[in-house]
């Protein structure tokens, strides 16, 4: 198993926007061969509120591939990012 680990650093003017971009992910992600563990945003009660986080899981490297094929090709997660601005740094392990 490959989970991948993407930390998204949000303009807080933007955080609204965030939520609708994860939200819709939820339907995305399976649809093109990811298992979506979760995404954490920001509180005011634990660390930053200008740090987010999604988990990403995959049987094997190959369908970790095969995913970025099939979401690079998806127009519906083309649309939502077109709007926002935020940074993400994504890691596999």
């Amino acid at each position: 198993m490959i989970t991948l680990s993407i930390r998204y650093t949000i303009e807080a003017r933007k955080r609204p926007d965030f939520e609708r971009y994860a939200r819709s992910l939820t339907k995305i992600v399976p649809r093109c061969g990811g298992d979506l563990v979760g995404y954490w945003l920001p509180t005011k009660f634990a660390g930053p509120t200008n740090e987010a986080l999604a988990l990403i899981s995959f049987p094997s490297l190959a369908a970790y591939e095969q995913y970025r094929e099939r979401l690079a090709k998806d127009a519906n997660h083309h649309s939502g990012c077109v709007s926002l601005s935020f940074r993400r740094q994504a890691e596999t392990g």
